[in-house]
């Protein structure tokens, strides 16, 4: 079937990185953040990032407080300069199956399992943490409230993620023309809306939101820094 391979095409987005180590018997921190819980359509993404103390990368922060030429540039120098980096998604399937909470999780889970170094401390962005259970880790997850402005590690996480996302929809914008994903990444835009009415939802679109689920139903204004 065509959709099944352009779903293909997108897939194997997961990665890790690391360009050098650290020393000695120090405490490896990772920070932990995810990109594209509210879109209607794609997956949600995850990143998790070493950094490393001595590479101290000027400017890094929530990555929705950051315009979208620098953080190209400071993902760019966080996967250079950092220990370690890991990249772990959950579909738009998995969305719909585990609900968007328990595919963030999955998503985290991903990422640390791509990091090619196991950290010693895990902070994760938000109130809540996924489990670390059958990972590896001898640690448990540690929820920061606002840790993506506080917490350079969990900053960068946050850069890596929705760079790394909104690369992977303009991607999928030549796969399923029409829909304008190269301009919203699949958030509920008039655009989008729009689209949806016309042609109906594709392969990446959740099916269990509500606006794809039930057209028409109203929609939330999309935050400027999120389109």
């Amino acid at each position: 079937m065509p959709g099944a391979r352009a779903d293909r095409r997108l897939q194997d987005e997961s990665s890790s990185g690391g360009k050098c180590r650290a020393r000695p018997r120090q405490v490896l921190v990772a920070g932990l953040d995810e990109a594209g819980r509210g879109p209607l359509a794609g997956p949600v993404f995850a990143a998790a990032v070493i950094l490393h103390p001595a590479r101290r990368i000027r400017g890094v922060g929530d990555s929705k407080r950051i315009d979208p030429a620098t953080r190209e540039r400071l993902a760019a120098s966080i996967r250079v300069r950092s220990i370690a980096w890991g990249l772990g998604i959950a579909d738009a399937e998995e969305v719909d199956a585990l609900n968007v909470l328990g595919a963030t999780w999955l998503a985290m889970r991903r990422a640390l399992l791509a990091l090619p170094v196991a950290p010693g401390r895990v902070r994760v962005d938000g109130n809540l943490c996924p489990s670390l259970d059958g990972l590896g880790l001898a640690c448990r997850g540690e929820p920061e409230v606002g840790g993506d402005g506080r917490i350079a590690a969990i900053g960068a996480a946050s850069i890596l993620a929705k760079t790394a996302r909104d690369a992977w929809m303009r991607r999928a914008a030549r796969v399923y023309p029409g829909y304008g994903f190269e301009h919203h990444v699949g958030y509920g835009t008039p655009e989008h809306v729009a689209a949806l009415d016309r042609l109906g939802p594709c392969r990446l679109h959740r099916r269990s939101f509500g606006p794809v689920r039930f057209p028409g139903l109203p929609l939330p204004p999309v935050p400027d820094q999120d389109r």
